[in-house]
C-alpha cells in the first residue's frame, strides 16, 4: 500500500501532464511474492448485460421530506428503498408517502413499504400474531379495542393499501411488503406449525391489497415477499408451491443477507432460488434482498463494492440495512448535505447508468473482504469504467476487449480513489490519483497497476479514447496519515478488528485507531512538509462519543488554535468511539517541514473538554488558491440524449472538443455534483464550445444562477459567483441551441462571503416561548458564544423574528443557513436511536406563503450543531423574517445565515 505524497506526488503529475506512463513504485526493487499486485481482468468485449443499478437500494434511507437533501438522494441514485408504512408508528420519520417526491424525482423507480411498520413494537405487535381484538378506522388509521369479525392485521393492510392508492402520486410504483422477517419472530417463526396459517394469511394480504387497487382503478398492485430473515430453502420452495397454486405469486422475491459470510454464500442463494424457480415451472421473479451488509460495511467503499458487484452481476436489487437511524442512507451520508466515503462509491456506482456490464475476473470469487470490482462499457458515450475495491494489496488491472471501433489506438485513463472518512466524515471529491494521457492500446488490451491505499479504500478507473484535453494527476497537494503512525504520547493505538463481533461494528482506516487520549499529556504529533507557504485544510477523522469536544493543535511547539467537534452516535458499545466524524480547520505555514501536534489540553495542566476522543487519520491539504476542483465532461452523468462527443465537425478545431459533452434542445441536460467544504461563495466556472450563438442555463441546488448566452461561434468560458451548501450540491447545465461542455470547475471566493450576514439567534427578536440559553464551556459545545435559542415551535407563537437588513433588503433567492442543533428521540427500539426530524418553516411579513421551509436530522447532542440549509424566496422588501414551526417543536438554533444565491453578474469570454 504505497502512496505518492510531497514532492514525489508533484513529479507524478508532472509526468502525466507530458503524457508519460508512470511506473509502478515496485518496479525498481525486487518484490517478494506476497508483495505483488493482485490482478483484476476485465474484458470488455463479454457483455453481461444492461446495467440494473439496483444495488445502491436502502432500507429507511429516508427520513422526512429533504433529509436526506435532493442532492445527496439523486448524487448517490437510489433506485429502491423501503420505507414505513402510511399510519406506521415503528419509527419517528421514515413515511412513505412523505418522502416519495424527493425519491421519484430524478433516479427512484421503486418504494417498497413494510406494511407490518404499522405496529410500533419490535417484534411487531410483541412478536405474537393479531387476533380480531380491535376495529380500525379506516379513514383515520386509528383503532378501538373491540372485535369486529376481521382478522385485526387484515385491516392494517387495507388501511395502508388504501392511503397509498388515494394519496400516493405514484401508486404504480409502490412494492407492498406484508411480511417482513416472518422466520425472526414475527409471528411465524416455527414452520412446523405456522406454515399453514402463514400461506393462508399471505393469500388474504395479496388479495386485500389487489381489492384495493382494483376499487380505485389502478390494475395490479405489487407485492413483495416473503421477507425471510435470511436464504430459507425450505420456506421459500413451500411458499412457491403454494403461491402458484393460488395464483398469489410475489412480483418480487425477497429475502435478506446480512453477515459476513454472505459476501462468499449469496452467488450459491440465488442460484439455489433459481433452481426452485425452474423445478416449479415458475417463470423468474425478480428479487430484491432488502436488508444487506452489516455496521462494518456502512460508509466503507472498499466494502460497499463487494457488495455492489456481487448484486449486479447477479441483476438483483438490494438495499443496505438499517442498523441506526431513518436519513442518512444507511449511513452512507454525512451531515445534513455531506459526502462520506461510502456515498461517492453510491455516486460511481449510479453513474453507470446507461452502460452494458462486462465480464470482470477478481483473484478469487464468492470469498469475503478480498478485491472485487464492476467492470462497463458505455458504447453511445464511448466511455469505459472499472470499480474496484478490498484489497490490501496494489491492483494490477489487466484490460482487454477494448474495441478500436469504438476507443480508437490511443485511450486516456483516470484512476480516482475514495478513502473511507467514517461515517459522519466529509469526504473531498475524489481526486485523480494515477493518469494516462494519449496511452496505446494494442489488440484491445491494456494495463498497468494502481497503487492502493488501503483495503477500504474504493477506486474509479474511467478510460475513453484520446481526448482534446491532456489528463493529469491531480496537482493539488494533500497527504494523509493514519493516527496510529503518527508520534503518540499518553495514547494507545487499537486494532479494530473487521471479523469481530459478526461484523457489527465500524472500521477503522488501515484497521486501527488511536483511543485513550485521556490525560493532559496526551498527544499525536505528525511531522509533515508542505510545498509552499500558504494556507492548508487540516482534517481530523475521529468519534467524539456522544458529546462534543475540543483539542488544541500546536505547530512546531506554538499553540495555533482549538480543533472542535461535533457530537457522533455513542448510542451503545458497538457505536461509541468507532462512529467516526470529522473536524476541519484551516492553518497558516510556511513551506517546510512542520510538526502538527494535536493535544487533549492547551496548557498542559487541564484537559479540554471531552478530549478523549479516538483518532482514526489525519488529512493536510493544500486550499491556498482556492482548491480549484475541475469536473470534466467524462464525469457529468448525461440526461435525454446528451453525450459525450469526439471531435464534432461543426465546431471551430474539432480535435479540441474531443470528449466534450454536448447538450441541445428540450430535456437533453448534464448534472455534475459537487463539493463545498464550508457554505460560503464558489466561483462555478464552465468551459465549452459553440457552433453558432447560443445558451447556456445553469442551475444550482435547483435554483437559476445563470443564463450564458454566448454571441457566435467558438470556445467560452463562462463564470458565475454562487452561494454553495457545504457537503453536495447538484449543479445542472442545459441548452436549447446547444454547447459542447468540456469542464465545470469550482473555486472557493471566501472574499465574497462578506455579501451574507450571519445574526446570532440570541440577538434576534424572541416571540413567545422562544427563549435564550447559555451553555457552560465544560460542554465542549460548538454554539457560538455558547448561546443558542430554544423552544422554537410548538405553537405558532414561538419563533424567532429577523428584521430585514441591507444585504438582503431585495427580493429574490436566498440560501438562509442555519446552525442547529436536535437530539429528539421518540420511543423505545433494541438497536436504533428512534430520531426525529424537526422542521423550521421561514415566513415573511406581508407574504402569506412561506418563503422556504426544511427538515432537520438528528445531531446526537443538544449540544452539538450543525449547518442545515433552507432555500428561501423573499417576495418583499421590508417584510421580516420568521422561523418557527407551528404543529412541532423546531431546532435548537445557534445562528442563522442569510447570503443571496448569486453575488456580481455572470461573465463570459473566449476560451482557448
Amino acid at each position: 500500500m504505497k502512496r505518492f505524497a510531497g514532492s514525489t506526488y508533484l513529479a507524478v503529475a508532472a509526468l502525466a501532464l507530458m503524457g508519460l506512463t508512470v511506473p509502478h513504485a515496485s518496479a525498481q526493487k525486487a518484490v517478494a511474492a506476497d508483495e505483488l499486485p493482485e490482478v483484476l481482468g476485465v474484458n470488455f468485449a463479454q457483455t453481461t448485460g444492461s446495467f440494473r443499478g439496483g444495488a445502491t437500494g436502502t432500507l429507511y434511507g429516508f427520513g422526512d421530506e429533504g433529509a436526506p437533501t435532493p442532492a445527496l438522494i439523486n448524487g448517490a441514485r437510489i433506485t429502491n428503498t423501503s420505507q414505513k408504512a402510511p399510519f406506521g408508528t415503528q419509527h419517528p420519520s421514515g413515511d412513505a408517502l412523505k418522502v416519495e417526491d424527493g425519491f421519484f424525482a430524478k433516479g427512484g423507480q421503486d418504494m417498497y413499504t413494510y406494511v407490518q411498520d404499522y405496529y410500533p413494537d419490535w417484534a411487531y405487535n410483541g412478536g405474537a400474531r393479531p387476533g380480531d381484538t380491535r376495529s380500525y378506522n379506516q379513514a383515520t388509521g386509528t383503532y378501538t379495542n373491540a372485535a369486529n369479525g376481521i382478522w385485526d392485521y387484515l385491516e392494517v393492510v387495507e388501511l395502508v393499501a388504501t392511503a397509498v392508492a388515494t394519496q400516493s402520486d405514484h401508486p404504480e410504483k409502490y412494492v407492498f411488503i406484508p411480511f417482513n422477517e416472518p422466520d425472526g419472530g414475527n409471528w411465524y417463526a416455527n414452520w412446523s406449525t405456522m406454515k399453514t396459517t402463514f400461506l393462508n394469511d399471505w393469500n388474504a394480504a395479496y388479495a386485500k391489497i389487489q381489492s384495493v387497487y382494483a376499487a380505485k382503478g389502478l390494475g395490479h398492485a405489487r407485492i413483495g415477499g416473503p421477507g425471510d430473515t435470511k436464504w430459507q430453502a425450505q420456506r421459500s420452495s413451500d411458499i412457491l408451491d403454494f403461491a402458484k397454486a393460488n395464483n398469489t405469486l410475489p412480483d418480487v422475491f425477497i429475502w435478506h443477507e446480512l453477515g459476513i459470510q454472505e459476501l462468499a454464500t449469496f452467488r450459491s442463494h440465488l442460484t439455489a432460488y433459481r433452481s426452485l424457480e425452474t423445478a416449479k415451472g415458475i417463470p423468474a421473479i425478480p428479487v430484491n434482498i432488502t436488508e444487506y451488509g452489516m455496521l462494518r460495511d456502512m460508509g466503507v467503499p472498499g466494502q460497499l463494492i463487494q457488495w455492489f458487484a456481487m448484486f449486479e452481476d447477479e441483476k438483483v436489487d438490494a438495499q443496505t440495512a438499517y442498523w441506526n437511524y431513518a436519513g442518512n442512507f444507511s449511513d452512507n451520508s454525512a451531515r445534513p448535505n455531506g459526502a462520506n466515503a461510502g456515498w461517492w462509491m453510491f455516486k460511481w456506482y449510479g453513474d453507470l447508468q446507461g452502460s452494458t456490464t462486462v465480464n470482470l475476473t477478481p483473484p478469487q470469487l464468492n470469498v469475503a473482504d478480498t478485491l472485487q470490482g464492476i467492470g462497463a462499457v458505455d458504447n453511445v458515450n464511448k466511455r469505459a469504467t472499472v470499480l474496484f475495491g478490498g484489497s490490501n494489496k496494489d491492483v494490477s488491472l489487466d484490460l482487454s476487449g477494448l474495441d478500436p471501433a469504438v476507443f480508437g489506438g490511443k485511450v486516456d485513463v483516470e484512476v480516482r480513489e475514495a478513502a473511507v472518512t467514517g461515517a459522519e466524515g466529509l469526504a473531498a471529491t475524489p481526486r485523480v490519483i494515477k493518469a494516462l494521457d494519449g496511452v496505446t492500446v494494442t489488440d484491445g488490451k491494456l494495463k498497468f497497476d494502481v497503487d492502493t491505499y488501503d483495503r477500504y479504500a474504493a477506486y474509479q478507473v474511467i478510460i475513453t479514447p484520446e481526448q482534446g484535453r491532456a489528463v493529469s494527476v491531480d496537482g493539488t497537494w494533500s497527504q494523509s496519515v493514519e493516527a496510529e503512525n503518527t508520534a503518540l504520547t499518553n495514547a494507545t493505538a487499537y486494532f479494530q478488528d473487521p471479523g469481530s463481533l459478526n461484523g457489527w461494528k465500524f472500521l477503522a482506516s488501515g484497521s486501527k485507531d488511536v483511543g485513550s487520549f485521556n490525560t493532559v499529556q496526551s498527544k499525536a504529533d505528525w511531522t509533515v512538509t508542505v510545498p509552499r507557504t500558504g494556507t492548508y485544510r487540516y482534517q481530523v477523522i475521529g468519534s467524539t462519543p456522544g458529546v462534543p469536544g475540543r483539542h488544541a493543535l500546536f505547530v512546531d511547539n506554538v499553540s495555533n488554535q482549538t480543533v472542535q467537534y461535533t457530537a457522533d452516535l455513542a448510542l451503545n458499545a458497538t457505536s461509541k468511539w468507532q462512529y467516526r466524524g470529522s473536524a476541519e480547520v484551516t492553518v497558516q505555514l510556511t513551506a517546510g517541514t512542520h510538526v502538527l501536534s494535536l493535544r487533549a489540553s492547551a496548557d498542559g495542566t487541564t484537559k479540554l473538554p471531552n478530549s478523549d476522543i479516538t483518532l482514526d487519520k489525519f488529512v493536510l491539504t493544500d486550499v491556498t488558491s482556492g482548491e480549484v476542483t475541475a469536473y470534466p465532461a467524462n464525469t457529468l452523468r448525461p440526461f435525454g440524449g446528451a453525450k459525450l462527443t469526439w471531435g464534432d465537425a461543426v465546431l471551430d478545431n474539432p480535435s479540441a472538443s474531443r470528449g466534450s459533452l454536448r447538450i441541445q434542445g428540450s430535456g437533453q441536460r448534464a448534472d455534475s455534483y459537487v463539493t463545498a467544504w464550508d457554505s460560503g461563495y464558489y466561483d462555478i466556472t464552465t468551459t465549452y464550445r459553440t457552433a453558432s450563438a447560443s445558451d447556456l442555463h445553469l442551475t444550482a441546488n435547483g435554483k437559476t444562477v445563470a443564463d450564458f448566452a454566448p454571441a457566435q461561434k467558438g470556445s467560452w468560458v463562462s463564470k458565475i459567483r454562487v452561494h454553495l451548501s457545504q457537503g453536495i450540491n447538484e449543479l445542472e447545465l442545459t441548452s436549447a441551441a446547444g454547447a459542447y461542455v468540456e469542464s465545470i470547475t469550482t473555486t472557493r471566493a471566501a472574499a465574497s462571503d462578506s455579501a451574507a450576514v450571519t445574526i446570532e439567534a440570541e440577538n434576534a427578536t424572541l416571540r413567545g416561548n422562544a427563549v435564550a440559553r447559555t451553555l457552560a464551556d465544560s460542554t465542549g459545545s460548538n454554539a457560538s458564544g455558547m448561546k443558542l435559542v430554544g423552544n422554537v415551535g410548538a405553537g405558532a407563537a414561538n419563533y424567532i423574528e429577523i428584521a430585514r437588513q441591507a444585504k438582503f433588503s431585495a427580493t429574490g433567492d436566498y440560501n438562509m443557513v442555519v446552525r442547529y442543533a436536535n437530539a429528539e428521540l421518540s420511543g423505545n427500539h433494541a438497536y436504533n436511536p428512534q430520531v426525529v426530524d424537526r422542521k423550521i418553516t421561514v415566513g415573511e411579513a406581508g407574504n402569506p406563503a412561506a418563503a422556504g421551509s426544511a427538515f432537520f436530522r438528528y445531531t446526537y447532542s443538544w449540544n452539538s450543531f450543525w449547518e442545515r440549509t433552507i432555500p428561501i424566496k423573499l417576495s418583499t422588501t421590508t417584510g421580516a423574517l420568521t422561523l418557527g414551526n407551528s404543529s412541532a417543536y423546531a431546532p435548537d438554533i445557534d445562528s442563522v445565515t442569510i447570503a443571496p444565491v448569486v453575488v456580481g453578474s455572470a461573465t463570459t469570454v473566449p476560451g482557448a
